[in-house]
């Protein structure tokens, strides 16, 4: 007979129950990612925080959760766009666990009959990014602006209410067919084009100046 029994007070053994059934229940956890699959868009996670069993003894001990394999992956994302990024092991996140086995859907989408009567298990969690421990907190982060970027801030796309900027430390690459500015452009470094380039009508690549005579004098203006 235990301490709580001998007691015999019954508001002490059913908060006793209550606390044994909800240490059963999972609902989120904080985790370091093991390993990744990007093809199947899931992760390996290690749980960042430790469970604790009663040994034969009677003792308590704390011991690492087991790892979570094929947690799917969440990328924010929705009306057929997605932001993606490329996770890495060591990376942090927080595993969410649903009320319902998820196997079915996961295997199948849509609405699906339950694979498995289990609730708030270890084996239904999903992995969200972005919870960050205090050792790997980003630095610098702006307060007045929104801010797409690399952790150490080096390359970042940034909008605020004086525009949007884009920072990296060796170039950035526009690849589309056609890049469209709708307004004065400035640059206030050297311009490249190499394949040409036509202001006003006028192919500055090949073009050449008619009615010149040889001497010391220069040109007129493009024609």
């Amino acid at each position: 007979m235990d301490r709580i029994q001998r007691r015999d007070d019954p508001a002490a053994m059913i908060r006793a129950a209550l606390r044994g059934m909800m240490s059963e229940l999972w609902s989120a956890l904080p985790g370091i990612v093991e390993s990744v699959d990007l093809d199947r868009q899931t992760v390996t996670v290690q749980p960042a925080t430790k469970g604790r069993i009663r040994l034969d003894d009677g003792t308590v001990a704390s011991v690492p959760l087991p790892l979570l394999p094929d947690v799917p992956i969440v990328f924010p994302s929705g009306g057929g766009y997605s932001l993606t990024f490329p996770i890495q092991p060591g990376d942090e996140c927080l595993v969410v666990f649903a009320d319902r086995c998820i196997d079915a859907w996961w295997q199948s989408g849509d609405v699906q009959e339950q694979a498995d009567q289990r609730m708030h298990d270890l084996s239904d969690g999903i992995a969200i990014f972005g919870p960050r421990s205090q050792p790997r907190k980003l630095v610098d982060v702006s307060a007045d602006s929104v801010q797409l970027r690399t952790d150490d801030g080096l390359s970042c796309v940034e909008i605020s209410a004086d525009g949007i900027t884009l920072t990296h430390p060796t170039k950035v690459t526009i690849a589309a067919p056609a890049a469209e500015v709708a307004g004065t452009l400035l640059v206030s470094g050297l311009l490249t084009a190499s394949g040409g380039a036509t202001i006003g009508g006028i192919g500055f690549g090949d073009h050449h100046h008619t009615n010149v005579q040889p001497g010391s004098g220069n040109t007129g203006g493009p024609a």
